[in-house]
């Protein structure tokens, strides 16, 4: 399968509160499945261009899926306000919309903290969308003084059936280990949650592991 890394189309999809800044990592001709991507909490600095969304992109591109990643209403150039992750599901959306437009292929969901929790909300119910990767799941609430809101539920998982894989670090804040077990023991089957050792929130210095650990799991569930 031979893919042209090097052809990136940048452009703007519509979105549900203007246009949504976009960029398209093309995929091999024989593509069997295309995949979306979505960036962490915009309020604190996530983009498509964060360093975990890039990592994941060249992971599932490396199969020849094109890759979608887009920003959320917002942020960088994308129209329209945060809206503390309920309008943002509607984002997901009209990318997997655009996504399905495109190319009519098996699509795969991947999300990144709060673009996983809106992201894994958009697509569960979505008969396109035939797997799910959670990474950095956010089960724990902030510090207190935070003044941004982010409790995130995840209960629907109990009807998700889809092949799905969380990956997290056994030291994200975010994610303590016992709390994010007990989130997931609810998920349906079938599910894999794989804890990188040394991570933390943001895999800083395990970005490689992180995008092993993906592609070993697209070509056992996905791909085989």
């Amino acid at each position: 399968m031979t893919v042209d890394n090097s052809t990136i189309r940048s452009f703007f999809l519509e979105g549900p509160s203007g246009r949504l800044e976009a960029l398209l990592n093309a995929g091999a001709h024989n593509a069997t499945h295309a995949a979306v991507i979505c960036h962490p909490h915009p309020l604190f600095g996530g983009t498509l261009h964060n360093k975990v969304v890039y990592h994941t992109m060249k992971a599932l591109n490396s199969f020849g899926f094109p890759v979608l990643r887009f920003n959320f209403r917002g942020a960088g150039l994308s129209h329209g306000e945060h809206d503390q992750g309920a309008g943002e599901v509607d984002d997901v959306r009209a990318a997997l919309e655009w996504l399905d437009a495109e190319y009519r292929l098996p699509l795969i969901l991947a999300g990144f903290s709060f673009g996983a929790a809106v992201g894994l909300r958009a697509a569960c119910p979505d008969d396109r969308v035939k797997a799910l990767i959670s990474l950095g799941t956010p089960v724990a609430t902030l510090a207190a003084g935070d003044e941004v809101p982010r409790e995130y539920t995840f209960a629907f998982l109990s009807a998700c059936r889809k092949p799905k894989l969380f990956v997290s670090g056994s030291r994200d804040q975010f994610g303590p280990r016992a709390k994010l077990e007990a989130v997931l023991a609810v998920a349906a089957e079938p599910k894999k949650l794989v804890i990188i050792e040394g991570a933390d929130h943001f895999f800083e210095g395990k970005l490689r592991e992180l995008r092993q650990t993906i592609k070993e799991w697209v070509s056992e569930a996905i791909v085989s």
